[in-house]
């Protein structure tokens, strides 16, 4: 693993609340994700076929990798998906996910005996806080009659990527990452299908933003993003790699305002500078 793929991960994952933004409009949350599902599955099925990739054999790993698959997309992915259709500001959703990395360090020491040092707290708490500054101006496009309806699939997502991380990272650190990414993804399918079913009408509106927004978060954000994110987790130390999120926000809004002509805030850029230190310090040795 390279020094650059955590900057890489950071890079493609900030991305696809992008693809979210332009995709959303066309298709309601979960029926967008169950066919960026499908396709994934059949794409990295053949992949893996044609590599000859190793598929799990044993049961208990394969329920591992579905039950961790699961967490990450289907939790994860269906919670940040609907709360963005739900109007919640991606800024937002993002500052909500952004609690990750400090709940990830606290179930760090429980579950896998990772030991977080005080330099690491400091940045920990100081990553937060800067994403807390890069969306402070996004706070008040929530209107109070909404707020539980909005932040409720956050809160889920939240859970999803913090549970997500420890359980792939104690149960199952180590697949081949082409048959494994099937089995999670048909997990989430799975998941996802009975419930877009009976919560949405599953209409598609089929509009070149929507081709370009699936495509993307198909190639970019399942294949190359979540690849990324599992050799990060089968290399490196729960906290390691939940640190990086602080990274997302201020990526994310540096994106939107080039893709979007979002505007930045005076406090955007001392965040931003607050969100890299946190990150820094809260590095392993």
């Amino acid at each position: 693993m390279t020094q650059f793929t955590p900057l890489l991960f950071v890079l493609l994952w900030s991305s696809g609340f992008i693809g979210a933004k332009l995709g959303l409009p066309n298709a309601e949350p979960l029926t967008f994700l169950l066919l960026r599902y499908v396709v994934v599955i059949v794409l990295m099925s053949g992949l893996a076929l044609a590599a000859h990739a190793r598929w799990p054999s044993d049961g208990r790993q394969i329920m591992h990798i579905a039950i961790s698959g699961t967490l990450l997309h289907a939790l994860y992915l269906g919670g940040v998906f609907t709360a963005i259709h739900r109007g919640l500001p991606a800024g937002i959703t993002a500052l909500i996910v952004g609690i990750q990395p400090l709940l990830t360090a606290l179930g760090a020491g429980a579950l896998l005996g990772e030991r977080v040092v005080t330099r690491q707290w400091i940045g920990l708490l100081l990553g937060f806080a800067g994403v807390a500054m890069v969306v402070a101006h996004k706070t008040g496009a929530v209107p109070s009659t909404e707020v539980v309806s909005m932040l409720a699939p956050a809160l889920v997502a939240l859970l999803g990527i913090t549970l997500g991380t420890l359980y792939q990272k104690r149960f199952c650190p180590r697949f081949d990452l082409r048959a494994g990414s099937v089995v999670q993804f048909a997990a989430s399918a799975l998941l996802t299908l009975p419930v877009a079913c009976a919560t949405e009408t599953m209409h598609i509106d089929w509009t070149p933003h929507f081709v370009f927004a699936l495509g993307w978060l198909v190639l970019v954000l399942s294949i190359g993003a979540i690849s990324l994110l599992n050799l990060l987790i089968r290399r490196g130390s729960a906290v390691n790699v939940a640190r990086l999120f602080y990274l997302t926000p201020p990526t994310t809004a540096l994106l939107a305002w080039a893709v979007f002509g979002e505007t930045l805030t005076g406090l955007a850029l001392p965040g931003m500078l607050a969100a890299v230190t946190g990150v820094w310090l809260a590095r392993p040795r």
